[in-house]
């Protein structure tokens, strides 16, 4: 069982050795964790847990209990942030939603998809709205493309590159 307040004497030992390691560990969170002010978190957390210990063991072996115990920490956060990951997921429970309404939604969601991406297209030049019309909705292949408007295969690639951007750029999708 953990102590809640180890002696000083106690403290004052693994704080010694704690401050030894600590770029060392400080480091080998830094590379398995992209944010920096976490990786001083997981850090402090390893620090409180390794200061709570109570056997003697610990002290010994410090290095390798001080790894273990960040291997924990470190497990601990994922764990943690697979519990936060799938909460926020919203499950399309059979027996809570009717089939009919969750293709009305869909449908309704595919629907305004579309209502953007043409007000967005419409914005964009004549040429390069029917290039991209061409492409995507109807399927045509570049070459074919360029041979109805009279333009080559990399003026096609470009008008395309256009559209997309500006489709991103102003909320359309591509897709």
């Amino acid at each position: 069982m953990p102590e809640v307040n180890p002696s000083p004497e106690r403290f004052d030992v693994v704080a010694r050795q704690f401050r030894a390691m600590r770029g060392v560990l400080l480091a080998w969170f830094r590379r398995r964790v992209p944010d920096p002010s976490e990786a001083e978190d997981l850090l402090q957390e390893s620090f409180l847990r390794v200061t709570q210990r109570t056997d003697g063991e610990a002290i010994q072996q410090f290095e390798n209990y001080l790894y273990r115990t960040a291997q924990s920490v470190l497990a601990d956060r994922n764990r943690r942030r697979g519990v936060r990951a799938a909460e926020a997921q919203m499950a399309l429970e059979p027996d809570r939603y009717d089939a009919d309404q969750v293709d009305a939604l869909r449908e309704l969601l595919a629907k305004e998809k579309l209502r953007r991406v043409e007000a967005v297209l419409m914005t964009l030049p004549e040429r390069t709205r029917a290039i991209f019309i061409l492409r995507r909705i109807e399927g045509l292949r570049y070459g074919e493309i360029a041979a109805r408007f009279s333009i080559s295969v990399s003026a096609v690639e470009k008008h395309m590159a256009r559209a997309i951007e500006h489709l991103l750029r102003n909320g359309g999708d591509p897709a």
